[in-house]
């Protein structure tokens, strides 16, 4: 048995940890692949963000001749380069966690990358399968940030027709003439976005009556609303059946009028993710569990087990990378520090979902509000009301504002437009610093006619005391 000062399991965000500090430690990287190539670097890198916001931004670029009728541009599209776009992409990426990955295994002379999957066999003990057999490892200190993987439903038929997840869809070897998107959250909205503006045929299957039904009601009910006159939207909708025939896949429902049959030549699953702490047998190495399978951590990361961290999608309710990130720094800290170790901020995280429209989030929705009981007051902003909305005709975006009625603190904001997330991080700032409503408003000049006019007159409306 090899024994480390330090083994970090997910070349994720974990891989972040180590710098110049840790250069006279024994360090251990557990990684365990996405797929057969380029798995360095973790979900954001490879399969998650980043890949699907290059495919979003080209997807814009290829919605916005539809877009130019109304202000009186005539546009059309001449056709979508697949293979170019998808080489273009992970060219880059591919690249990158190439590099990674070599600079780990070859110019780290105290860091050993064990390339497999690890299972606990006790405190602190693994066992990782390698392409070279069974490794045995044991350390001081170990950081779990191995991630999650994407969710299949139990649909009879589904392992046997060849379905695609956001793991593999980004790399077909070309685009299908028709698409079913199973799920109705981020992956769905986002990836329905994409192909659907690439000029695929995409019918969204869902089970509950709205899409991203996680946002505020009002921000979900647009945006459903909206995908409708896009995408064959179908809700409220139970999956009974799957089966391919030929190059044809068949799902079989049961819709609010009866059973519907939905074909296509591709089936994405994106029904959401679970974390990857049953790979791990986390308990076995006595890990404490949440009901959802997470890693149950402190405000330090510090697990049940002295010594074992976990940060990021496998610990934490918000699965997001700038919240790994944030996770990775205050357990570099606390493993440098361990006497005086400082917690992570949970507070305020936004999120964005990058479909069209875009739509940015941070804090309370006015329904959590409401079930909390939190005192509010709401304001609600139309981008048809700022010159720039004039400017770009958009008459379905809005931001939408929380606030204290008492102190005008901001409790949550939410936006669904053209460039949500960038106009979202102001809103952000003034939650995170305590700065309140009126002396956002006022206490600062705003660009006119820009687009943050949309947050001025916003916080200008909120009915404060």
């Amino acid at each position: 048995m090899q024994h480390f000062d330090l083994v970090i399991i997910g070349s994720g965000s974990g891989n972040s940890i180590l710098d110049e500090r840790f250069a006279d430690w024994r360090v251990a990287i557990v990684e365990k692949g996405i797929g057969p190539t380029h798995s360095y670097g973790g979900t954001c890198l490879n399969v998650g963000c980043i890949p699907t916001k290059m495919f979003v931004h080209t997807a814009d670029v290829a919605a916005a001749p539809a877009a130019g009728a109304r202000l009186g541009v005539d546009l059309e599209i001449g056709g979508v380069r697949w293979p170019q776009v998808r080489d273009r992409i992970f060219g880059r990426i591919d690249a990158i966690s190439d590099g990674g990955r070599r600079y780990r295994a070859e110019e780290n002379p105290n860091v050993t990358l064990f390339e497999g999957v690890a299972r606990f066999t006790g405190a602190k003990r693994l066992v990782v399968e390698t392409a070279d057999g069974l490794a045995e490892i044991s350390a001081d200190r170990v950081v779990v940030a191995a991630g999650g993987r994407p969710a299949v439903p139990r649909i009879p038929g589904i392992e046997d027709v060849g379905y695609h997840t956001s793991d593999s869809v980004m790399r077909l070897a070309e685009l299908p003439r028709r698409m079913i998107v199973l799920g109705t959250g981020f992956v769905g909205a986002e990836l329905a976005h994409v192909f659907s503006a690439m000029g695929v045929e995409v019918t969204v299957i869902g089970r509950s009556g709205r899409m991203l039904r996680s946002e505020d009601v009002d921000i979900s009910q647009r945006f459903t609303e909206l995908a409708a006159q896009r995408w064959d939207l179908r809700l409220d909708r139970k999956e009974l059946r799957v089966e391919r025939d030929g190059d044809v896949v068949r799902l079989h429902l049961e819709g609010p009028d009866g059973p519907e049959v939905v074909e296509a030549e591709e089936l994405l699953v994106a029904v959401g993710r679970v974390p990857n702490s049953d790979l791990l047998d986390a308990a076995a190495g006595g890990l404490e569990l949440a009901d959802n399978g997470k890693i149950k951590v402190d405000a330090t990361q510090l697990t049940s087990v002295d010594g074992v961290w976990a940060l990021g999608d496998i610990s934490s309710d918000h699965e997001l990378k700038h919240v790994a990130n944030h996770e990775m720094r205050v357990v570099q800290h606390n493993l440098l520090h361990p006497d005086e170790p400082i917690s992570s901020d949970h507070r305020f995280v936004p999120h964005a979902v990058f479909s069209a429209p875009q739509i940015a989030s941070v804090g309370l929705t006015e329904q959590e509000a409401r079930r909390r009981g939190v005192d509010h007051v709401v304001s609600v902003q139309d981008y048809a009301g700022i010159a720039y909305g004039w400017a770009m005709e958009d008459t379905t975006g809005f931001a939408k504002l929380l606030a204290d009625p008492s102190s005008g603190l901001l409790l949550g904001a939410h936006i669904i437009g053209p460039q949500a997330p960038t106009l979202l991080q102001p809103l952000v700032q003034a939650m995170q610093f305590g700065l309140d409503a009126r002396t956002m408003a006022r206490g600062q000049y705003w660009i006119h006619p820009a687009m943050p006019e949309l947050l001025e007159n916003a916080l200008l409306n909120l009915p404060l005391d």
